[in-house]
């Protein structure tokens, strides 16, 4: 029965890895919103995707999570003062041979009645492969407002935002 359980509790664990950051609060990796008061009306936020969050999306969640703050702060519309989004690539390697020398870092070779000496290039232990992973991060610093939304490209009517991106926010599980 032990058994099963921790099959059942590993499973679920992989599940939640395997999926792209959902509209909630920085947990300990910090991903997902944060926000930091600048003033009374103004307040900088970001939200930081996992490597399976897209560009979009991490946008989306950002803007949504503005406007959800201007409403519950009193407000009527935000307008976006800065802007950016940030992307970070790597790639990693796996397979016995990286993980071996990224272990100990030592070069063996083998020698060969006809060809001499070998071992960069092993056919039987080489099978490295690579990938890369891309996690993004958008930011905005962005003031609020009362009362009709300027006529100005970068302000954005709070519940309008709600209310057309409402679709688009997929939360976390509950527990």
């Amino acid at each position: 029965m032990r058994r099963v359980l921790f099959s059942l509790a590993a499973l679920s664990m992989v599940a939640a890895c395997a999926s792209p950051t959902p509209y909630q609060a920085a947990d300990d990796s910090g991903r997902g919103y944060a926000e930091q008061q600048i003033e009374t009306n103004r307040f900088r936020l970001s939200f930081e995707g996992n490597s399976l969050t897209n560009r979009e999306t991490v946008e989306t969640y950002l803007l949504y999570r503005a406007a959800e703050l201007t409403v519950e702060q009193g407000y009527d519309y935000f307008t976006v003062v800065t802007r950016a989004t940030d992307e970070d690539t790597r790639v990693t390697s796996s397979g016995w041979r990286s993980s071996y020398y990224s272990t100990f870092p030592v070069h063996y070779t083998y020698y060969h009645p006809r060809w001499g000496w070998h071992g960069w290039r092993d056919p039987f232990w080489d099978d490295v492969s690579y990938r890369e992973t891309t996690r993004y991060e958008a930011s905005a610093e962005i003031f609020l407002g009362r009362g009709t939304k300027p006529d100005d490209p970068n302000a954005f009517g709070a519940r309008d935002v709600i209310a057309n991106l409402a679709d688009e926010i997929v939360r976390p599980e509950p527990d």
